[in-house]
């Protein structure tokens, strides 16, 4: 019966073939084989292409390794070559308190030099996020030695800057000169400037991870892209290694020796102090934006503009009898962690900076807002009853993360600066920060779109 199934089967379909048993059999075993060969085929063509997909991945991965560190190294020697100068500078400054009346003329000289040889270096660090966005044209070599003596010299004289714009743009401007070298596409390019920015950062903080995060959360906010990372990361690091091991350049160390336990009670503590911290930096950035705003309309040749914020900061520092709302303000920002300070600390560098960087002078808006920030937490240690350098930590990251809408960097920066301990309080209040900054920012083209899915 079997037989005659088989035969049947096979003399329907092919009616002038006649099968036995054992001839179907044979086919059977011959397509088997045919099989078994046609699967073997393709196997080899799977594993062909893996080895190919994974000579192109490790040919890929050590070839942004080398860009990154390249990268690092450049950016991580120019930040340790600006920290030892901007050292020098305070210094002098500080043994020589007269240089403060030479403000508005080092102001003039600043503008002169950007307004006539700067082309678009005077942008700032908004000609990098914009180099990010548009990728139209690159990075000017120059913005380097101009933004690197241009915030020297506002610190030599006595205005109020830090020190993380000057890093952050020395490193992207000479990441983006890779760009030609290396013959980078678009997609690259952006990589390769995100690059610069995390080792700029990183080396002149002394915070690796931080610098990584910053770069991808700055530039790419709530689209980061994980292409990124690696690179992003290794440039960090490389430029952390080279500036503290290779250069000897030092950080600034804090501490917050008490942590309180994780209470309910201790972590909703933390949401009235993150709403004045949001508050904060939103104030710190629109006073910038304002300031700016109000030369550019009063005085139409540029240069003018810092001469005549130089002799309005240089009176301000007469009549006050005070240098301590000028320059970085580190020492300050110290005992804001170990002393109870006068109330007003926070407003007064606020509007000191704003003054000085929104009339043209150089330098980095960061430091000015660690400042204000901590000076901020200390203030309210009045009222709220947390420990005065938790509170002082929390304002260093919580207004640094609503002025630049990165509450990732700014908490993973806290932990790095303060220890790892106090994580959760400075997540907290960098979040809360962060949402009650608006959608206010110190940089003007920073892409805010995908902030809140609501208008503000």
């Amino acid at each position: 019966m079997g037989a005659n199934f088989y035969t049947l089967i096979f003399a329907r379909d092919w009616p002038k073939c006649t099968l036995s048993r054992q001839s179907t059999e044979q086919f059977v075993s011959l397509n088997l084989s045919s099989r078994q060969f046609i699967l073997s085929g393709i196997g080899l063509v799977l594993l062909q292409t893996l080895i190919v997909n994974l000579r192109e991945i490790a040919s890929n991965t050590i070839r942004w390794l080398f860009l990154a560190a390249l990268v690092g190294l450049l950016s991580g020697s120019a930040s340790a070559v600006f920290l030892l100068s901007l050292d020098l500078a305070t210094e002098l400054r500080e043994a020589n308190l007269w240089l403060i009346a030479l403000l508005p003329l080092a102001g003039f000289g600043i503008g002169y030099v950007y307004h006539h040889f700067g082309a678009k270096s005077s942008q700032g660090n908004n000609l990098l996020l914009d180099a990010l966005y548009h990728g139209k044209e690159p990075i000017p070599l120059r913005m380097t030695p101009l933004v690197l003596f241009g915030t020297i010299f506002t610190h030599l004289f006595g205005g109020s800057a830090g020190r993380e714009g000057t890093a952050v743009q020395m490193g992207g401007s000479l990441a983006d000169q890779l760009t030609k070298w290396f013959s980078l596409h678009k997609a690259d390019r952006r990589i390769i400037i995100i690059c610069g920015v995390a080792g700029g950062f990183a080396s002149v903080f002394g915070t690796p991870l931080a610098g990584a995060v910053f770069s991808l959360e700055w530039m790419l906010v709530r689209k980061i892209r994980w292409g990124s990372f690696v690179p992003a990361f290794f440039a960090a690091f490389v430029a952390d290694w080279v500036c503290e091991l290779a250069w000897g350049v030092g950080h600034t160390g804090y501490s917050i020796p008490e942590v309180p336990v994780h209470s309910l009670a201790n972590l909703a503590w933390v949401i009235p102090a993150g709403i004045a911290f949001g508050l904060s930096a939103r104030l710190f950035a629109e006073t910038g934006h304002a300031v700016s705003a109000v030369f550019k309309k009063a005085l139409a040749y540029p240069p003018l503009r810092p001469f005549v914020g130089g002799v309005i900061i240089a009176l301000l520092v007469y009549f006050s009898g005070t240098t301590t709302y000028i320059g970085l303000g580190v020492p300050r920002i110290v005992e804001a962690f170990e002393t109870p300070l006068p109330w007003y600390d926070w407003l007064a560098k606020t509007g000191l900076t704003g003054l000085t960087l929104g009339s043209g002078f150089k330098g980095g808006e960061v430091t000015p807002l660690f400042f204000t920030g901590a000076t901020l937490g200390n203030a309210l240690s009045a009222w709220i009853p947390l420990p005065l350098a938790l509170l002082a930590g929390m304002g260093f990251v919580g207004v640094f993360s609503g002025a630049t809408n990165t509450p990732l960097a700014c908490t993973v920066m806290g932990m790095e600066l303060f220890g790892y301990e106090a994580g959760v309080f400075l997540g907290i209040a960098c979040l809360v920060a962060y949402f009650f900054s608006g959608r206010g920012s110190i940089y003007a083209s920073q892409n805010l779109e995908a902030k809140y899915l609501w208008r503000w």
